[in-house]
């Protein structure tokens, strides 16, 4: 069976669970009561057009992932425009989040901001030998002094200097949670799993940067923990692969709608929390 074969067999089938009303990512939960953290919002079930199938997100049991859209990687003078990485496919991606961040937060969906930092020993980097320290010291100058673009002091992937900090456009809410990583996944050695139940959260709408690395990583972690995630396509970028015919950001759209969860659109998703924007 080719690719394009096992991907049509597997819409079919996710098709023939929606109509049956079978369990699964498209069945909505009953909702549970929080263990804690913010009290849950209304319950209001909407169906957001994605791929492979339509997904029926209960609003109670949502919330919005926003990884890594931090200055160090999409930003001017932060690590990767430094290093001569191409930022503009993730400077695309900000206006589109932004505007699904305001639907969701006028729908009482919450935000969960991810953001790759260490600490300033850079003991949560691992052994100097390790890859995860290794690549980010010869890619990106792990920890490295710098000037930021506003005149302060900072380090690249340093916990609480400007590279570490979410670009000004989506800048956090008081209401919204913050969250450090230091490994591509945000569930590696963090909360996350932690609030995600505290809030009775069951689906994940994701956005963030890079599509292939710490987004994928962060959808597979959430998969294999049964959280039903859609990545919405215009609101993530990845470098990596961009002048290819297919680049690493279209692997993983088709590697996620086929086996991880769902792909769809920032328009779609709005338009699913507000009919009226289309």
């Amino acid at each position: 069976m080719n690719r394009r074969s096992f991907v049509r067999t597997l819409s079919s089938a996710a098709v023939g669970l929606a109509a049956s009303g079978s369990s699964g990512a498209d069945a909505v939960a009953p909702q549970r009561p929080s263990s804690g953290g913010s009290a849950p919002a209304a319950s209001r079930i909407v169906s957001v057009d994605a791929t492979p199938t339509v997904l029926r997100l209960d609003t109670a049991r949502t919330a919005v992932l926003v990884v890594d859209m931090q200055n160090d990687f999409g930003a001017v003078g932060g690590s990767f425009q430094r290093a001569g990485i191409d930022i503009s496919m993730i400077q695309a991606a900000v206006l589109p989040t932004a505007r699904a961040l305001q639907a969701a937060r006028r729908s009482g969906i919450g935000v969960i901001y991810l953001k790759m930092g260490f600490q300033p020993d850079l003991s949560d980097a691992g052994p100097p030998d390790s890859p995860n320290y290794l690549r980010h010291d010869q890619l990106l100058g792990l920890g490295r002094s710098i000037q930021a673009p506003n005149g302060t002091s900072s380090r690249i992937l340093i916990r609480d200097t400007w590279n570490t900090a979410i670009v000004s456009e989506l800048t956090p809410r008081s209401d919204d949670v913050v969250l450090y990583k230091h490994r591509f996944s945000g569930f590696f050695e963090t909360d996350l799993d932690t609030i995600l139940k505290q809030r009775a959260v069951k689906n994940l709408v994701v956005t963030g940067c890079t599509t292939s690395i710490c987004v994928e990583s962060t959808i597979r972690d959430a998969m294999f923990r049964d959280y039903s995630c859609v990545l919405l396509k215009d609101c993530t970028g990845e470098p990596i692969g961009n002048g290819f015919a297919r680049s690493n950001h279209d692997a993983s759209l088709l590697t996620i709608e086929t086996l991880l969860g769902w792909v769809s659109t920032s328009d779609q998703f709005v338009h699913a929390l507000v009919p009226s924007s289309a």
